[in-house]
């Protein structure tokens, strides 16, 4: 069997000013686009009877909208290269379902029906999605296949693209031809830290999906929460049922969709919430060590700019933070000015800089930048990394340069480039278990800041992924929704179609 694999994959806050662009893209082809997947190598189980071909797959840090002209060159290329393979049984197609391009309305389903028209009608495509994707009907009906994470956080991201991959192999294999898919959408729409796979109603309700796809009849069983920070009618959960008995998809479909629409005032934030300084203040009263808060509107990972400095502005607001009694870590904004001017000063030079702001300029008065005067107590630059930082690192490695100021009790960390920090690599040569408090742009913790967090709180901060989602504005979505009209909603019709 010939196999191809390719695709896009980013998550666009369309409340983020920043625009993504080609460079924002890790692209990769040939043996480097095959050595991502270990699945793809000699003894991975279905080696000997697949041909796997490497198309061209783009992924980038969430952000902002993709420019037009970036997201029709990926495109382009795709295309080119599924027509020049020859002929092809099937696509491994890995995206995220979440991405925005300027212009587009349903950028996954505009990409979808032209990979499905240079494909042809006969070869299988396969999806492997993140569950905060979108699911439309127009995007659904081109794919004969499709499945997505079950855990948030995404544990289980390389297994959801494995899983895609051997129910592509075997559907080849077993000659039956296109499974019916069992589609619908359920008019609610929550942002991912309400929709943690750690806490219920999501637990259980994702726990079902494994019983469900083992039914006799049935192939995968999917649920999307869908994306809370894009503004177009296909922003809401979804559930897909895909078999060979349509009857026992539609029926388990309609179970899924059923649940979901029942528990959906359960779902709660992750953890513990708070304004930025009602967060602050537990975390300098509070004797657990480190103590971690999330700026959660200005989540790189979710979409945001990074670039906002209004969290700084509330640490050195705090008294005990700005005297040196408490000390707190907060990585990174991005303003590769400011990073310049902390080179050319040195390490241990005093510094006046105006830090963050850049990106999400004019976005109201929480995106104004901070006049910050302290000292450069670090430089990392990824050219001669600190040891313990590994090389291949994405997030590290494609930051670019970064610096430590340290103002009072306060260390900021600012970087050239948008870019994460959820691993202990990504703090380079500092150790955030040495501060007080660490404040990271970030949502629910990953795996390892969930680790070190001695106590946390997730700060409900103004931005382009602001988790109050009334305060965005949205005026495209399809109403009613849950949460925006939730007084006098009927329940919806939640019948699934059958693709």
């Amino acid at each position: 069997m010939r196999i191809a694999i390719g695709g896009m994959a980013i998550e666009s806050s369309q409340f983020c000013p920043h625009r993504s662009t080609y460079d924002d893209f890790r692209v990769t082809r040939g043996a480097d686009l095959l050595g991502r997947y270990a699945w793809t190598r000699p003894g991975a189980g279905f080696a000997a009877e697949v041909e796997w071909v490497p198309l061209v797959h783009a992924v980038a840090l969430p952000g902002g909208p993709v420019e037009r002209d970036t997201y029709d060159r990926i495109k382009s290329e795709l295309l080119t290269r599924i027509r020049e393979a020859g002929p092809l049984d099937g696509l491994v197609y890995d995206i995220h379902g979440a991405m925005s391009v300027v212009g587009l309305d349903d950028a996954e389903a505009d990409l979808t029906e032209a990979v499905r028209d240079a494909l042809g009608p006969d070869a299988l495509i396969s999806a492997a999605m993140d569950l905060h994707g979108n699911v439309s009907r127009r995007f659904a009906d081109r794919l004969d296949l499709l499945t997505a994470h079950r855990l948030a956080p995404h544990e289980d991201a390389w297994e959801t693209r494995e899983r895609a991959a051997r129910k592509l192999v075997g559907r080849l294999a077993s000659g039956k031809g296109r499974p019916y898919r069992a589609w619908v959408q359920v008019p609610v729409l929550l942002p991912g830290e309400k929709t943690s796979t750690r806490l219920e109603p999501a637990k259980s309700l994702y726990g079902r999906l494994a019983a469900v796809e083992a039914l006799d009849g049935i192939v995968d069983a999917a649920i999307w929460v869908g994306y809370a920070w894009a503004d177009e009618e296909r922003c809401r959960a979804a559930v897909v049922v895909t078999g060979d008995d349509p009857d026992l998809a539609l029926a388990q479909a309609r179970s899924l969709a059923q649940e979901y629409w029942d528990v959906r005032r359960d779902f709660v934030f992750v953890g513990p919430t708070g304004d930025a300084d009602t967060c602050i203040a537990r975390a300098v009263a509070s004797p657990a060590r480190p103590f971690l808060i999330s700026d959660s509107g200005d989540n790189p990972t979710a979409g945001g700019a990074g670039d906002l400095a209004y969290m700084l502005g509330r640490l050195l607001a705090h008294e005990d933070l700005a005297s040196g009694r408490v000390t707190a870590l907060h990585p990174g904004i991005t303003d590769p000015a400011a990073v310049a001017a902390c080179f050319e000063a040195g390490a241990g030079a005093p510094v006046e800089v105006e830090v963050g702001g850049h990106i999400s300029a004019g976005t109201g008065p929480h995106a104004e930048p901070y006049r910050l005067t302290g000292t450069v107590t670090a430089l990392q630059d990824p050219a001669a990394p600190a040891p313990g930082a590994p090389r291949g690192n994405p997030a590290y490695d494609g930051g670019g340069r970064s610096a430590a100021v340290t103002c009072g009790g306060v260390t900021v960390v600012l970087t050239e480039r948008r870019r994460p920090f959820h691993t202990r690599a990504d703090f380079g040569p500092l150790d955030p278990s040495a501060y007080d408090i660490v404040v990271v742009k970030i949502g629910y913790l990953e795996p390892e800041l969930y680790e070190m967090a001695a106590d946390w709180l997730l700060a409900l901060t103004p931005g382009g992924v602001d988790q109050d989602l009334t305060r965005l504005g949205h005026r495209r979505i399809a109403r009613p929704l849950h949460p925006f009209d939730d007084a006098g909603f009927e329940d919806p019709d939640l019948t699934p179609v059958l693709l």
